[in-house]
């Protein structure tokens, strides 16, 4: 007769780490994707949840495409949970694509979701960042979120399975396979790297996911203003200049406890060339909240604020964050992201729970 305990053992998973990394799988686009990305069976971290394969019959708001796409203002995705008032920490592995225009096979942000974005594509990258009533794509009003990226604690990427292309670089679509994305706290950072780039991986770089978007990706971005820019490469994220001295930061383990101090100076990328444009021209196609999302909290400030983000939860992602001043141009004004909390950086301890 065979025992329950050794039942258990035989079910139990088996391994942590793939055969090969989510960061080593190309695709080509459209043909060359798999219907899932991630295959692997007996790990920890279980099955991938979605698929990849995406278009017309897998469109719609119950969509669990893990295929995203970014590449201009008007079109992008973000990861967010497919099941409502969830918790970015507990959910990062899951995320699937929220999408700003059809036409991706994807789930789409709803109409009225985001208050202000601004896009800038560099030398090296592109990336966008804004401000989004967040319980409308399923993350609880209160998460100050995390980070995803296509690496992990297990290299199986936040999301497992997670793709992403864009057309920005070349024209054509291309796999994006350095990027990160930052939620929570009704603000969000995107960032996609030049995979023809020498330096992709460190200018999306993945191990800072306690200290947010202020610092990997920052920016002067401002609720109610829509815009497209041109803009400089920021510093790789962790480097800094002090006295004329390049430094490199080094965050400490989430076990040492909170960050209550800036980490370091963070120097903002001059912007050129925006064009302004209003939320209704650009995000057309989306669909109309559900009248029982429209009446949670949204996430628009009356005035003019910044995204910016101090803290995250190792492991998982980093989330965004909001300042109370005009442009994220003060560090000591920055209001962080966390998954428990928002606070001033100066004087105020720093949750530590992003996503990493």
């Amino acid at each position: 007769m065979v025992s329950l305990a050794s039942l258990v053992t035989a079910q139990a998973p088996t391994g942590t780490y793939p055969p090969v990394p989510l960061a080593s799988k190309t695709f080509d686009y459209p043909g060359g994707i798999p219907y899932k990305v991630d295959t692997d069976e007996g790990l920890i971290r279980g099955v991938q949840a979605g698929y990849n394969i995406c278009n017309t019959t897998t469109e719609g708001q119950e969509s669990m495409c893990q295929t995203s796409f970014f590449n201009s203002l008007d079109d992008f995705c973000l990861w967010a949970p497919s099941e409502p008032d969830s918790i970015v920490a507990n959910t990062e592995g899951e995320m699937v694509a929220w999408c700003t225009k059809p036409g991706h096979g994807t789930r789409l942000i709803p109409e009225g979701a985001l208050t202000g974005v601004q896009f800038i594509k560099t030398p090296d990258y592109i990336s966008v960042v804004g401000f989004i009533d967040q319980s409308k794509i399923n993350i609880q009003t209160d998460d100050y979120g995390g980070e995803m990226d296509p690496h992990g604690a297990d290299l199986r990427g936040n999301p497992m399975g997670g793709i992403m292309f864009s057309n920005s670089f070349t024209g054509q679509y291309t796999q994006v396979i350095e990027w990160h994305n930052f939620m929570g706290g009704n603000a969000f950072c995107l960032k996609a790297c030049d995979p023809a780039g020498p330096n992709a991986a460190h200018f999306c770089e993945h191990i800072y996911d306690r200290i947010g978007c202020t610092y990997n990706v920052p920016n002067a971005a401002q609720d109610k203003v829509f815009e497209s820019c041109l803009g400089e490469n920021q510093d790789f994220p962790g480097v800094y200049t002090s006295d004329g001295v390049v430094m490199t930061y080094t965050q400490p383990p989430e076990e040492l406890g909170a960050i209550t101090t800036e980490p370091y100076p963070v120097r903002i990328p001059a912007s050129s060339s925006c064009t302004p444009f209003e939320s209704a021209a650009i995000y057309t196609g989306l669909p109309k909240p559900s009248s029982a999302v429209e009446s949670s909290a949204g996430s628009g400030a009356s005035g003019v604020t910044s995204v910016r983000s101090t803290a995250s939860r190792s492991g998982t992602a980093g989330g965004a964050a909001v300042s109370s001043t005009a442009g994220a141009q003060s560090g000591a004004g920055a209001v962080a992201v966390g998954t428990t909390m928002l606070f001033n950086v100066v004087g105020l301890a720093v949750a530590v729970a992003f996503l990493a």
